[in-house]
């Protein structure tokens, strides 16, 4: 049952929105750990209001067999129209036999020039969520 899993704080794994040269913004999973995470499976959506009326966009469901240490990926590309929703991500892997578990979601219009900023981890210009 899952009350019997325990659940340990996930850290050194975080998320950054991040723009290419092309202008195109892609989400991107980060590990910083000195061990490699395996079997990592990751939803995303989008949920929220535009004039009023409720919006969500649909559910992505992405899995990676592994993400090295302190190595990232490009989980997705994400569309500059859904940046006034709450983008949610949901991500769950193993260390070993141990599963970890942690939800992120980047707040509506999060997602703006002004909080940009270098992150040396991927080598560009992004929004770094913890």
């Amino acid at each position: 049952m899952k009350k019997d899993i325990p659940f340990l704080p996930v850290e050194g794994v975080f998320l950054v929105v991040a723009s290419n040269e092309e202008n195109q913004w892609h989400v991107y999973l980060v590990n910083e750990n000195p061990f490699a995470l395996e079997n990592v499976i990751i939803n995303s959506r989008g949920y929220g209001e535009k004039d009023g009326a409720p919006q969500q966009t649909s559910v992505l469901r992405h899995m990676f067999p592994r993400v090295e240490a302190e190595e990232y990926i490009t989980i997705e590309l994400i569309d500059p129209s859904v940046f006034h929703l709450n983008n949610e991500y949901w991500i769950s892997y193993f260390v070993e036999q141990q599963i970890y578990d942690k939800k992120f979601i980047f707040l509506p219009d999060s997602i703006v020039p002004e909080n940009v900023s270098f992150i040396p981890q991927i080598g560009m210009k992004g929004i770094l969520h913890r």
